[in-house]
């Protein structure tokens, strides 16, 4: 227990707490009964919350020019104690102690996103040189060099494979959750990962040019322009300083007596407006919280009640993230759609490919037990040859089965046509020689994906579709989620651009992403939410809110609740303008006195918290 507490105290938080609850117990002592120690207690709270309030007042006067809700916090603190209000001014510094701490409390610790992406670089490549291999630093890459690229390894800079097959993960770049087939000519983008086959490539950039530097530049150029929030008492600081002085200095002047202008000063401090913005944010995220949302920076519930617009991304956001089979059709007489399943599962049930993978999957959802295949072979980029139960089965694309004797019949064809026509990826199979059916894969659509989008829709949030992928599966899935406006092919900095004109035109933008492409596009928005389960680090980093699990019908409960906290604050900016108002009414003519004034701001004060914590338990009606 001592360990712990030692290590509470050590702690930022821990020191400010111990801060807290120390001039607490000060003030209380102070109140009820000073005359119990020689000093007043409340000098504790003074020393403890009152000079470091004074300190940053001073700096930011003198060093930045810049006049904020301290200084005539400051001014009060001392005018309270030179005419010998020590409880007074004990107080006032030590609601506004209180009112900093909850604004810390919200706002989150920097984030580690550009480091993590940065990462993500290659720091090596495989330059072929004078019939040899030579490993160098990427920045020592130059454009024509020829490179090699082994499986697992990432792909240095950006080039075009020079010889060689492969499949290679372009999720960094383009978010698409299927491993892109590659040949001869093909463009390949540094960061992606190779899968399977080694292969040589050329390279047409250099590492300063090359695609994930690219997105590590508009990651920081998206963070820096985003603006940040400022409390509303530091927003108008410099007039509460001049009013707060000239309404002192005129009671004094007319009434001739100074306890009066220090009350005027105590009561104008602005604690109830320092409280006000903080206390309702920090509930509001307690109840994202209870709802599976983690809020990660403090202004972003501001911010987010300010959105017309929300702007999707597609693979692992709408979708699952992972393909799933979609349809099995056999051609054969004697072998049904399970008993086809049944054998391509087999035969894939030793591959690594993520096409191979959801097979398996696919047969043991069905129920289906596969035994051992007796014989495998992997073609990188192309499929896959497997003996099963005695029979030959190939599986792949349709140039693999030309290429082992087997043409895919014109019916087969026509089956194949549909399910690409929405979006899906299509393996042809072939059984001892002849053509025997296809499995149609597809990312699945999340459940509940369109009442989202159409409860967006009654609370006035416009929906678009920006996604990586390629326009006939993007348009299918937006077809089904029920959104009009669809981007497709969209790589990073084309996400930025439409963010960009969609804000342009007076549509903040909130961006719904998951992948490593996302973190420009959710840094640049006027808030950026990350799927916490699939979704990768960076994204979460670069994002303002998480959803911790993936559930995206929780959505417009948060709008609907950003809006609730929003106008929570209203209100309690409201009551606490007009709390000040009576009070310096009061002190001027004479009825209130600093102690009276200060107990009057923190009743102010704990009014203000009450009402913020009435969003705790705030749930939308249907």
């Amino acid at each position: 227990m001592a360990y712990s507490i030692k290590n509470l105290i050590m702690t930022e938080n821990g020191r400010k707490i111990t801060m807290l609850a120390v001039s607490a117990v000060a003030l209380a002592v102070s109140f009820f009964a000073p005359e119990l120690l020689p000093v007043n207690p409340a000098w504790v709270a003074i020393v403890l919350c009152g000079i470091p309030i004074l300190i940053e007042a001073v700096e930011g006067v003198f060093t930045r020019f810049d006049i904020k809700a301290d200084v005539l916090v400051s001014i009060a603190l001392i005018a309270a104690i030179f005419i010998d209000e020590i409880f007074a001014a004990g107080e006032v510094a030590f609601i506004m102690q209180i009112g900093e701490f909850l604004e810390d409390r919200t706002v989150a610790k920097a984030r580690a996103g550009i480091e993590k992406l940065i990462k993500l670089t290659p720091v090596t490549a495989r330059v072929i040189k004078d019939g040899g291999e030579k490993i160098v630093t990427v920045d020592m890459v130059q454009v024509g060099d020829i490179l090699r690229v082994l499986p697992g390894e990432q792909i240095p800079v950006d080039g075009v494979v020079y010889s060689g097959t492969s499949s290679v993960n372009e999720a960094v770049m383009t978010g698409e959750s299927l491993p892109v087939d590659k040949f001869p000519g093909d463009e390949l983008f540094s960061g992606s990962v190779n899968q399977f086959g080694a292969f040589e490539m050329r390279a047409t950039k250099s590492e300063a040019d090359s695609s994930i530097q690219r997105m590590v530049k508009l990651v920081q150029a998206a963070d820096a322009g985003k603006a940040r929030i400022v409390t509303l008492a530091d927003r108008w600081a410099t007039w509460i300083v001049i009013a707060a002085l000239v309404s002192a200095a005129g009671v004094w002047l007319w009434s001739g007596e100074a306890i009066r202008a220090v009350t005027i000063l105590v009561v104008f401090c602005p604690c109830a407006l320092v409280l006000a913005t903080p206390t309702a944010i920090m509930a509001g995220i307690g109840n994202a919280t209870r709802h599976g949302i983690l809020v990660r920076q403090g202004d972003a519930l501001e911010r987010l009640a300010g959105v017309r617009r929300v702007v999707l991304d597609k693979t692992g956001t709408l979708t699952h993230g992972v393909p799933e089979v979609v349809g099995c059709r056999s051609f054969l007489n004697d072998l049904s759609g399970d008993g086809l399943l049944r054998l391509a599962g087999t035969a894939e049930s030793r591959s690594e490919h993520p096409l191979g993978k959801a097979i398996v999957e696919g047969c043991r959802k069905d129920g289906l037990k596969l035994p051992e295949p007796e014989a495998f072979k992997i073609c990188p980029g192309r499929g896959v040859i497997a003996t099963v139960e005695n029979k030959k089965i190939v599986a792949g694309n349709a140039a693999f089965l030309l290429d082992n004797s087997i043409a895919v019949s014109e019916e087969g064809k026509a089956e194949a046509e549909r399910y690409l026509a929405d979006g899906a990826t299509v393996i042809y199979l072939g059984i001892d020689g002849q053509y025997a059916g296809m499995i149609a894969l597809a990312d699945g659509i999340r459940e509940n994906t369109a009442n989202m989008v159409k409860e967006f829709k009654t609370i006035g949030i416009n929906i678009a579709l920006l996604t990586g992928d390629h326009w006939q599966a993007a348009k299918n899935i937006a077809a089904r989620a029920g959104i009009d406006d669809l981007h497709a092919e969209c790589l990073p900095e084309d996400k930025l651009k439409a963010i960009d004109n969609y804000q342009a035109a007076g549509e903040p933008v909130c961006m719904i992403g998951d992948g490593v492409n996302d973190a420009p596009a959710l840094k640049r928005a006027q808030v950026g939410i990350a799927m916490g389960g699939i979704g990768s680090d960076i994204a979460i980093e670069a994002a303002d809110i998480t959803l911790v699990n993936d559930d995206i019908t929780q959505l417009p409960f948060l709008f609907r609740l950003a809006r609730r906290s929003m106008t929570t604050i209203k209100l309690n900016l409201t009551f606490s303008m007009v709390l000040n108002f009576v009070a310096i009414v009061l002190a001027g003519c004479g009825i209130l006195n600093p102690v009276v004034g200060a107990l009057v701001h923190n009743a102010g004060s704990v009014l203000v918290i009450a009402n913020s914590a009435l969003l705790l338990n705030y749930k939308c009606r249907k």
